[in-house]
């Protein structure tokens, strides 16, 4: 994270992620308004994109290209984000708050949540159907379902608006071209389908739905769904694999207890896009247009962006609000399954492949405002600049986390001007995970770590980094006992400055009270940009160090290496192709927070040696165990498995397109010469620098099996990833394991 150039004295928190939130988030990043701190919350990293989703249905779109990647966005826009769902305000004392139990200060928040399309009160309908709204899950279940689904299969529809048409005509399509049979039917509880269609449009997409193979019926509603079946109010029985609702527009629960003002259930907002509370904006499907009602239509949402983004920052600075005056009609391309649409306008018929076309390129166009965002500038190297000043201010910013480690050889050669312990209760100082301290029978560990923050999360932050800091303590197989905090705030205004020390205080507490540790006191102070850290004591009755690996033993690792690669793309905001990057990083942040008490509780008790993998990666911390091992310490050697080195979704991918953390270069210098390996995208993993990575320990090979066995069920990504051998201080790295 780069320092801020403004104190940040104001919140503004989107609620959603929102075609008008991800536009607004775009407009930011090109344009911040200093001294405020812009919050994004959504449930997901990623946000599907309205527009294509019949498309996706019918196949002529993949997941990635429907799906706006908020994380990046968010990256772009230096906003916070937080993956997690808003279930009320606390309008009293202007707190968002969260399903996690957490809550979120604002000045101003905007909702941007969308609609459901779920019938919760019909019976059996939670536990056998599907709703179209909100998309993500609907696209993964229709996924799966394509996959499996038998080769006559029967799929009904409830709702028979735009919607449930292009769905059922997408379905029809989709399943045929797998080689399906597919028997679809369409229900709509009116005497008319299609309503508020025109009449040259209807006409079509009556053709349409006939043409692709759907059933209509209408006049007739669902009593209840089961697994196989929908029994309809004509007493008839529908056979059904797959049943999806499209039926009608449903605002979230939760809005009923803000006290805001609602039509219908939906946010009441005036002109200026302001509810009956003038901090609360709303747009999009869940905001009803009070002077100007509209359908529910995504159209509006994007076009109300703009007016969102200037009234947010004008009601922070006292500049004239904007009014938003939505058309009254517009044109409405409607898709048929196969790459043919029907235009709605002024009830005229219009239909063919050339529609489809220009609605590919209108939704391709919004997508591509979200695919490559402009680059940062470098700083520019002044013309008075000494020898070395370019080389150390590097080719990329410095990587937060562990990635902004010193390097395994300068740090080395400065524990070496550290003098042997003279006490007789240090029993161990420089050069093991911990240092360890004679404690009445047993022993007493001592450990320091503090993070360069990664994410404007501060609460993410400090879990992430008490989970880190804990790591050492649980590699020496001790218990947690206590934690000092060690916090440097960025420049804030004074109630943020409360509201981040209180976020974070709150969060770590919870991971050290999880892991049987107190809190005891610690330090705060100002500086350029948000860094926490953790003095954590540990006591056991022995402890395991780096230097027991045996001959023969089996190396173990418990988490999935790849959180520096990742990270460094996210800080780069970088398109990869074919990934979700946004995925990646949450499948990350939850690797991160994942704790080794488990882990260590099943390896300290066999172990011959254990570390946790951190800021030297996998190869350095590795080869830390095999030179401290062996007799007298004269050193061991290890093959390792690369094929069964667990990565973090993405990792691979991210290396491969070139990004890595800023410290992986040190890393992989200072093994040059003690490994040998293939130089690859995986290989390339083995330097890269880990926050919160898992454990890595060497244990009896004929133990390892059960040992990882017992590890997976707990739900570690746990692995053998080699074996101990002869060649003193020499780390072999094999593609694949032997046999």
């Amino acid at each position: 994270m780069q320092g801020q150039d403004w104190p940040l004295v104001k919140d503004i928190v989107l609620i959603g992620g929102g075609h008008a939130h991800a536009l607004v988030l775009r407009k930011w990043g090109m344009a911040p308004q200093p001294g405020v701190r812009l919050t994004v919350i959504n449930p997901g990293p990623v946000a599907p994109y309205t527009g294509m989703l019949p498309g996706h249905i019918a196949g002529h779109y993949s997941r990635d290209e429907m799906m706006i990647d908020l994380l990046r966005l968010a990256r772009f826009a230096g906003a916070r984000a937080v993956l997690d769902r808003c279930i009320g305000l606390d309008r009293a004392a202007g707190r968002v708050l969260l399903q996690s139990g957490a809550s979120l200060r604002y000045d101003l928040a905007s909702i941007d949540i969308g609609i459901g399309s779920g019938l919760p009160e019909l019976p059996g309908f939670s536990d056998h159907a599907v709703a179209a709204k909100p998309l993500g899950g609907y696209a993964q279940d229709w996924e799966q379902f394509v996959a499996s689904a038998p080769a006559a299969p029967r799929v009904t529809i409830i709702g028979a608006g735009v919607g449930g048409a292009e769905l059922a005509m997408a379905s029809a399509y989709r399943l045929r071209q797998t080689g399906r049979h597919p028997d679809v039917t369409l229900l709509e509880r009116g005497d008319t389908a299609l309503p508020g269609v025109g009449a040259g449009a209807r006409a079509a997409l009556l053709a349409r739905l006939a043409a692709q193979g759907v059933t209509l019926k209408t006049g007739v509603a669902p009593q209840r769904v089961w697994a196989d079946r929908v029994e309809l109010s004509s007493g008839e029985t529908l056979a059904s694999d797959f049943t999806l609702s499209v039926a009608g527009a449903r605002p979230q629960d939760w809005l009923r207890d803000t006290g805001l003002a609602l039509t219908d259930g939906f946010v009441t907002v005036n002109g200026m896009l302001q509810s009956s509370d003038p901090a609360v904006f709303a747009v999009g499907d869940c905001a009803h247009m009070a002077e100007a009602p509209r359908p529910k239509a995504g159209v509006f949402a994007v076009r109300q962006a703009p007016y969102l983004f200037h009234n947010l920052r004008a009601a922070l600075s006292g500049a004239a609000l904007q009014r938003y005056r939505p058309q009254r009609d517009y044109l409405k391309l409607i898709s048929t399954g196969e790459k043919v649409a029907v235009a709605d306008k002024a009830g005229l018929r219009l239909e063919g492949a050339w529609l489809w076309r220009w609605k590919d390129g209108i939704d391709r166009k919004f997508m591509a405002k979200f695919e490559e965002y402009p680059a940062a500038r470098p700083r520019p190297m002044p013309p008075e600049a000494p020898a070395g000043l370019a080389e150390a201010l590097g080719e990329k910013p410095l990587c937060g986390g562990c990635g902004a480690k010193v390097g395994g050889a300068i740090l080395s050669d400065a524990l070496r001007q550290i003098a042997a312990p003279r006490r007789p209760d240090v029993l161990s100082g420089p050069g093991d995970d911990a240092a360890i301290l004679r404690h009445g029978m047993g022993v007493q560990v001592l450990t320091t770590d503090h993070l360069r923050s990664f994410t404007a999360d501060p609460a993410l932050m400090a879990r992430i980094t008490a989970t880190h800091a804990l790591g050492d303590i649980w590699a020496m197989g001790a218990a947690p006992q206590t934690a000092l905090s060690q916090i440097t705030l960025p420049k804030l205004g004074p109630e943020l400055q409360a509201d981040m020390l209180a976020e974070i205080m709150a969060a770590s507490a919870e991971v050290f009270g999880a892991a049987g540790a107190d809190i005891v006191g610690g330090h705060t102070s100002i500086g350029a940009e948000l860094t926490i850290g953790f003095m954590v004591t540990g006591v056991a009755e022995r402890v395991v160090q780096k230097s027991g690996a045996r001959l023969g033993d089996a190396i173990v690792l418990t988490k999935p290496i790849g959180t520096g690669a990742v990270l460094a793309a996210e800080m780069a905001a970088a398109r990869i192709p074919g990934l979700l990057l946004g995925e990646a990083v949450a499948a990350c942040y939850a690797s991160q927070l994942r704790s080794l008490a488990g882990a260590s509780r099943l390896l300290a008790p066999v172990a011959g040696a254990m570390t946790d993998v951190t800021g030297f990666g996998l190869a350095g911390h590795l080869l830390e165990i095999l030179e401290a091992s062996g007799a007298e310490g004269a050193g061991v050697g290890a093959d390792l498995y690369l094929d069964q080195v667990p990565i973090l979704r993405g990792a691979e991918a991210v290396a491969r397109a070139g990004h890595a953390s800023s410290l992986a270069p040190a890393n992989r210098g200072a093994a040059i010469g003690r490994m040998r390996y293939r130089d690859s995208a995986k290989a390339a993993l083995l330097f890269d620098p880990q926050t919160a990575g898992g454990l890595l320990a060497t244990v009896p090979a004929a133990q390892a099996a059960d040992l990882v066995a017992e590890l997976r069920a707990q739900g570690e990504e746990a692995a053998v990833i080699g074996r101990i051998t002869d060649q003193a201080g020499r780390l072999t790295v094999l593609e694949a394991a032997p046999g």
